[in-house]
């Protein structure tokens, strides 16, 4: 056999020979580590289940349009207030200026501001809603916030209807507006004092984290203070006190299961059950 016809076979040969498949790598994104058991959670499965882990039951960030659609009956939300935009009156600078983060954030989060507020459903019950979202700048408390909620618990107040707050605020009140930020607390807390004496039923929705001058002002004014598992709740964080006083806190110190021992808090409700909870109060107070 030729030199020619030698190699002609071996190509056809090696052609001839089935190759190897390409390995597919795992898509970015499908997996998540949970923060609380540190197993790797199928995306989808924790989705499923309203962002909750099903091993540890550690709760999840969810944003204030989640939570939204997780509470109010499907297509029930009717907005408030949207036309409230946060300015720069102090022209505050730190790492960068106000003016600019505040850009940053409504393009980040599609949110103008920190808190979402509207009137909807819960299981057929009419209800004025307001949920703060922690994603825009910790969900801190600055002069839009706290127009819109006064905006929303005067308006709760005249047509008579029960007012559920969902704080997931970690920032507390907004430094970048200082004295301006800080009488929000004041403001908000009068309007819930008239709503209240309007024979109201106020229900405090208490999430991770809620911190600062929110857990210092309507946060804690509820009729009802519910609360998710293992929520962090508090005004200084545990690390801030720590360092301050000078002693080993206790155990759980700061946390919803914390609080309800020592009465700051009236229940622990798990994400799944809140919608009902809430629906079973509303019916439980007449409202």
């Amino acid at each position: 056999m030729s030199t020619v016809e030698s190699g002609s076979s071996q190509a056809k040969a090696e052609e001839s020979q089935p190759t190897a498949p390409k390995k597919r790598g795992v898509p970015e994104g499908l997996w998540v580590k949970c923060p609380g058991c540190s197993a790797s959670i199928y995306k989808k499965e924790i989705e499923q289940r309203l962002n909750v882990c099903p091993k540890c039951d550690h709760h999840f960030y969810v944003s204030a349009k989640q939570r939204i659609a997780q509470v109010l009956d499907e297509g029930t939300f009717e907005p408030m207030n949207e036309n409230l935009s946060p300015t720069d009156p102090l022209e505050f600078a730190d790492r960068r200026r106000y003016a600019d983060r505040l850009i940053a954030e409504q393009k980040r989060t599609g949110l103008s501001d920190a808190v979402l507020t509207g009137s909807g459903m819960i299981r057929a019950r009419r209800v004025a809603l307001a949920v703060t979202d922690s994603a825009f700048i910790m969900g801190s408390m600055g002069s839009v916030v706290g127009e819109r909620l006064a905006r929303l618990i005067e308006w709760a107040t005249d047509q008579g209807l029960p007012l559920i707050i969902i704080s997931a605020s970690g920032g507390g009140a907004r430094m970048h507006e200082g004295i301006l930020s800080l009488m929000q607390m004041a403001k908000v807390s009068a309007a819930l004092a008239r709503y209240d004496e309007s024979v109201g039923l106020f229900i405090s929705v208490l999430t991770n984290p809620t911190m600062g001058g929110v857990a210092a002002s309507f946060a804690s004014l509820g009729d009802l203070v519910f609360a998710e598992p293992r929520a962090l709740i508090g005004f200084a964080g545990p690390r801030t006190i720590k360092a301050t006083i000078g002693i080993e806190l206790p155990e759980g110190f700061q946390t919803s299961e914390f609080l309800l021992e020592h009465g700051y808090i009236d229940r622990i409700v798990p994400r799944k059950n809140l919608k009902s909870e809430i629906a079973r109060a509303i019916d439980y107070c007449g409202k």
